[in-house]
């Protein structure tokens, strides 16, 4: 294993933290446990009013306080200005890192020194306890550990990128202001700059976060489906090899985009066969089709967490392509009257 010498750290982990409480209180234990003498903690206080940030520096961490907030992305960006390692190492505050994680990160980078960037996974032990958080995470457990190596994107929780690249494409964008895809839109300028990415699997942390109905939809409509799709039409309007690149992994992946439309085609004809019953024949081949496409998750789900736990994941499961599909078509619209609003100005313009 490479070594640091006394004043210089090969790895430089930047921690940004809101408001942390307990669990990001259970983030810093980690951190003191695991880190390898190689590393640094940078901790950036984004506009903390709850006191966490005085959990920091008796632990031996670096801590950079801002005096308002302004999102992950500002708060990411300002760790990585002074960090002095070559490799950044960002890590959200309610994640634990493992007795292994950072060696492996470091590893990653020496075998495969042709990548500028890498993202990790959640384990298969989320630490809320409540259904929803299991679900939640263990699918994203599942997705990762699905997805390609080659990655198109790159992933804030738990990513790793060389600095001068970093700072070579500008960092994060800090016109995101809450935790959103300012992680999944830096990722995609690093591709399209050139930059490879990989999805180390074996890269993996604990997800504490507690998700409840209302926290959920929220994050993953208005968060994550509505900005995300937003962002994939204006990278579709720019290049379209790049949108097809960006389309065909994790969450992206054909058979996902095969099950919003054959959701809402399911959905459609169950509503009308309220006038025409006929239709619940093609609605029944249609829920027999996406259960089939979407089988190897519920075994996934079933091998985890068992039979009853498996069946109370289908409805969230399918409600999860239902509102990503009406978010795509919300953006769609929205992307379209811009245009349409544009066109006209330009009109106008020109009479």
């Amino acid at each position: 294993m490479a070594q640091m010498s006394n004043d210089q750290p090969l790895i430089s982990i930047v921690v940004p933290v809101h408001n942390g409480g307990d669990l990001f209180h259970q983030c810093l234990i980690h951190l003191k446990q695991y880190v390898p003498a190689y590393t640094e903690v940078i901790v950036v206080a984004d506009g903390e009013s709850d006191g966490s940030w005085k959990l920091v520096e008796p632990l031996g961490f670096r801590l950079i306080k801002l005096p308002q907030s302004g999102g992950p992305a500002k708060a990411r960006n300002a760790g990585a200005r002074v960090a002095r390692g070559d490799i950044l190492f960002f890590v959200d505050a309610d994640v634990l890192i493992h007795a292994e994680t950072v060696d492996r990160v470091l590893r990653a980078f020496q075998r495969h020194p042709e990548i500028s960037a890498l993202i990790g996974s959640y384990d298969d032990a989320p630490g809320a306890p409540n259904f929803l958080s299991q679900y939640k995470n263990l699918f994203h457990h599942y997705t990762h550990q699905q997805g390609k190596e080659d990655a198109s994107t790159f992933w804030g929780a738990c990513g790793a990128v060389r600095r001068d690249v970093f700072l070579a494409v500008g960092g994060f964008d800090e016109r995101y202001r809450k935790p959103c895809i300012e992680d999944i839109e830096l990722g995609y300028r690093l591709k399209q700059a050139g930059y490879p990415i990989r999805l180390c699997k074996d890269v993996q942390v604990k997800h504490l976060k507690e998700w409840t109905t209302l926290s959920l939809l929220r994050a993953e409509v208005f968060y994550r489906a509505l900005p995300w799709t937003a962002l994939l039409l204006r990278i579709r309007q720019a290049s379209a090899q790049d949108y097809r690149n960006f389309t065909s992994d994790l969450n992206l992946k054909l058979s996902s985009r095969l099950s919003v439309v054959l959701i809402f085609a399911a959905v459609l004809m169950l509503f009308s066969t309220l006038w025409f019953p006929v239709l619940w024949l093609p609605v029944s081949v249609l829920s027999t089709v996406l259960l089939a496409i979407n089988l190897p998750v519920y075994q996934f789900f079933y091998h985890k967490r068992g039979l009853f736990f498996a069946l109370k994941v289908i409805p969230w499961h399918l409600l999860y392509y239902f509102y990503s599909g009406l978010a795509f078509a919300i953006s769609l619209g929205r992307h379209h009257l811009k245009a349409y609003e544009f066109a006209r100005m330009k009109v106008r313009t020109i009479d």
